[in-house]
């Protein structure tokens, strides 16, 4: 599991990329380079990371679900996913 600072660390930064995503489209639009400067780091969008919803793990996301392979696996064992089951052939 992650630790929680890095969880809300990362909440933080989604609400900072909402908050100025028509701000920054203006001055991108503008061609406004030093205003862009001007703006919070973590206000771009390229710094936020994909975390697993549930253990908040960097590494092995899967987007599909949002979840990471450790705890698709676990979660699709069980059958707590619809639609997906284990493959045999």
């Amino acid at each position: 599991m992650a630790k929680e600072s890095m969880k809300a660390r990362e909440v933080k930064r989604a609400k900072m990329v909402e908050k100025y995503a028509e701000k920054r489209k203006a001055l991108k639009e503008a061609g406004d380079w030093e205003g862009l400067q001007k703006l919070p780091k973590n206000s771009s969008p390229v710094r936020k990371h994909n975390r697993c919803k549930l253990t908040g793990r960097p590494k092995g996301y899967m987007r599909q679900f949002g979840l990471s392979r450790v705890m698709f696996r676990e979660m699709a064992n069980k059958g707590l996913i619809p639609g997906v089951r284990k493959a045999s052939w």
